[in-house]
């Protein structure tokens, strides 16, 4: 649903926070508002009535539509109300501002898009996109040349893709890299712009979401002098923050420790980091090629992607070095028959897999405004049998803080198989089916330690039901 800019101001900001409104329209002197669907239209009618002094007629609207346009015109972070939406100038100012903006709201993405009668700034907070602001159609080309001008791209090129990077330095903080990617489309130009931290001082592994058991599990896998270790999952899953804190630790002035990235994300001192370029032929595999020549103790690969690159990490395992990956996989077992896919023999992989991790990233409810509510057993999947019987449960409701989206922050959740000698022989023997053998030596599955946080109240039932529906 589209809200013109100027309806936005015929109630103030904190009424329409504090009583959850959206003005839609004028019509007749009448002030038309979304409220949400389940208060009583009557009785808020009249507490408006008397608030505004004058007529007004509330629509009810779905709770989570509420929310989410609330975040979209009153997203704030603490100050004034944002600029007027459809009234933006695409000069450098603004294009400053947003991403300064950006960083401090600590959003991984901007996204820079047009259709046929507008275009709009979205931004990516903990894995949510939020709308942030309407771009003028007539202004949009600029706003756009500006960015390939600052990414050193082809503003003439509007055809085909173009990829680029930005080294951003901003008096109010330190400076950070820009991935700049253009895609053309029916429309214009889309540009993605990833926001990369390349200082490390905030990552810890104390401090990702392992639990006791799981890190007792990883630190086994990471003392060990040679194998490899692969974290498995989606595309924004928090792999590689996995991986940069185990490099953080294994950092030693005893060690010499290579990567191979795309991108590098961040910057560790005492490390050779090595960026991808395949169009000068530096890919993965060719770059552990020449690793295994220069005397490493431990290598990172910033993903297995295809046969060639498995068998040098293999090869390079088998030759007594550590290697640190990962791979796309649904689960920490699934890596040993996707290994398997790419090739590799059961025994090889049988006596090179160190470690397999699965994880995700799972948004915490808001400390701020999350409510309690009864929980039934028929809320869960079917097939899942929660361990511990729950009564109750947070709900996310969304304020100010979180922008209006019931979320605030996120935490990974693991599962971690170390390979023992009788797993590495139910591999040779190619039996995938290995629930007991887990179950017998404790492993918890992302289903059970996503559960763990849902039961301890920092996430929802909505949150971890995807991986409820996975077992």
């Amino acid at each position: 649903m589209e809200i013109a800019a100027n309806t936005l101001h015929l109630i103030a900001k904190d009424i329409a926070l504090q009583y959850r409104l959206i003005p839609q329209k004028e019509e007749e002197n009448i002030l038309v508002l979304y409220c949400d669907e389940d208060v009583l239209l009557k009785d808020l009618e009249e507490e408006l009535h008397i608030l505004l002094d004058r007529s007004l007629r509330l629509e009810p609207l779905a709770k989570a539509e509420i929310s989410r346009m609330l975040s979209t015109y009153y997203l704030t972070d603490g100050g004034e109300i944002e600029k007027e939406i459809s009234s933006l100038s695409a000069n450098d100012d603004f294009l400053k501002t947003l991403i300064n903006e950006a960083r401090r709201l600590k959003s991984s993405d901007i996204h820079i898009e047009t259709f046929e009668k507008k275009a709009r700034v979205r931004v990516r907070i903990d894995g949510m996109m939020i709308e942030r602001y309407q771009v003028a159609k007539e202004e949009y080309p600029a706003l756009i040349n500006k960015i390939k001008i600052m990414a050193n791209l082809d503003i003439a090129e509007k055809r085909l893709p173009q990829d680029g990077r930005v080294h951003y330095q901003s008096n109010q903080q330190s400076a950070f890299d820009i991935r700049v990617s253009v895609l053309p489309t029916l429309h214009g130009e889309k540009i993605v712009l990833r926001l990369l931290n390349n200082t490390s001082t905030d990552i810890e592994l104390g401090t990702l979401g392992l639990s006791i058991a799981d890190m007792q599990h990883y630190l086994q896998g990471v003392q060990r002098p040679n194998g490899i270790i692969l974290i498995s999952g989606p595309t924004g899953s928090g792999k590689t923050t996995t991986l940069y804190a185990t490099l953080k630790l294994l950092n030693k002035s005893t060690r010499n420790i290579l990567t191979i990235e795309d991108p590098i994300e961040y910057t560790l001192e005492g490390i050779n980091q090595v960026q991808l370029k395949e169009n000068i032929g530096l890919g993965f595999a060719a770059a552990l090629r020449t690793f295994l020549r220069q005397d490493p103790d431990v290598i990172m690969v910033g993903e297995i992607r295809d046969p060639e690159t498995a068998n040098m990490a293999i090869r390079a395992a088998l030759t007594g070095h550590l290697v640190l990956s990962t791979i796309h996989t649904n689960s920490a077992w699934g890596t040993v028959s996707r290994l398997m896919d790419m090739g590799i023999p059961n025994f090889l992989v049988a006596n090179t897999l160190n470690t397999s991790v699965a994880q995700r990233l799972l948004r915490l409810v808001c400390p701020h405004c999350k409510t309690e509510a009864t929980l039934s057993s028929t809320a869960y999947p079917k097939q899942f049998k929660p361990p511990i019987e729950l009564s109750r449960q947070f709900v996310a409701k969304g304020c100010s803080h979180c922008y209006y989206t019931g979320y605030k922050g996120r935490k990974a959740v693991y599962e971690v198989i170390p390979l023992d000698a009788d797993l590495a022989q139910e591999i040779k023997k190619g039996n995938m089916e290995i629930t007991m053998l887990l179950k017998e030596r404790g492993i918890k599955t992302l289903a059970e330690n996503a559960f763990q946080l849902f039961a301890e109240g920092e996430t929802t039932l909505e949150e971890i039901y995807p991986l409820l529906l996975a077992i």
